[in-house]
């Protein structure tokens, strides 16, 4: 069967989230220091790393949890001081060269889709990249599906327990991830849109052939 739609998880594939994520992590120091806990950049660098090592499925609370060094009680205020301080926050930073790719891709026929589109929806109006998407993918079979994202258990292998097709895009917080099993690794890697671009069509040339 070819390949009739892309699927994305925004964060990453999508959104750069570059000045989110810094956003988080400037939250997570600040908070901390007013709890008294002294905290540097090298010590959030190292937090978020373990996170990201240890496969937590809330990268930020595992972080907290790491620079509070288990205290409950500083946990809990410095993640209620963290969670006020970006609760508003909606930053959204449309990765280079996505939209002309997209574009191209919808213009082949192909059926674009987003993880969540209810929640996304609203950033992807205001990137100016709304219209690109539908629905409709999901009455398609997994098997026709290609899906795109950047965190390999919270993404990669929930796609392919469904039977899709699967591309990591290696971004942000979560680019240092490597499977710890078949079921999480991915049929490509990619690191950029060019390379995301290659692979999407090495991978509909191979069905086609």
């Amino acid at each position: 069967m070819s390949y009739r739609a892309i699927l994305f998880d925004v964060g990453g594939a999508l959104d750069l989230e570059f000045a989110w994520e810094s956003a988080v992590d400037g939250a997570i120091a600040a908070a901390c220091g007013l709890e008294g806990i002294r905290v540097d950049q090298t010590m959030v660098e190292e937090a978020s790393d373990a996170a990201v090592a240890a496969f937590a499925p809330d990268a930020y609370a595992h972080m907290i949890e790491t620079l509070c060094g288990g205290d409950p009680l500083s946990i809990a205020r410095v993640r209620g001081r963290m969670r006020a301080m970006v609760g508003n926050l909606d930053v959204f930073q449309l990765r280079p060269g996505i939209d002309g790719l997209l574009q191209r891709w919808r213009a082949r026929g192909l059926v674009l889709g987003v993880v969540d589109p209810a929640h996304h929806g609203p950033r992807l109006e205001r990137a100016g990249i709304a219209a690109l998407f539908t629905r409709e993918v999901d009455g398609l079979p997994a098997s026709a599906c290609l899906f795109v994202g950047d965190r390999l258990d919270a993404d990669i292998a929930p796609a392919r327990a469904k039977g899709m097709t699967t591309i990591q895009f290696r971004s942000g917080r979560w680019r240092r991830q490597r499977p710890r099993n078949a079921a999480e690794t991915p049929d490509a890697v990619v690191t950029d849109v060019p390379e995301l671009e290659a692979a999407i069509e090495a991978l509909i040339a191979n069905t086609s052939s």
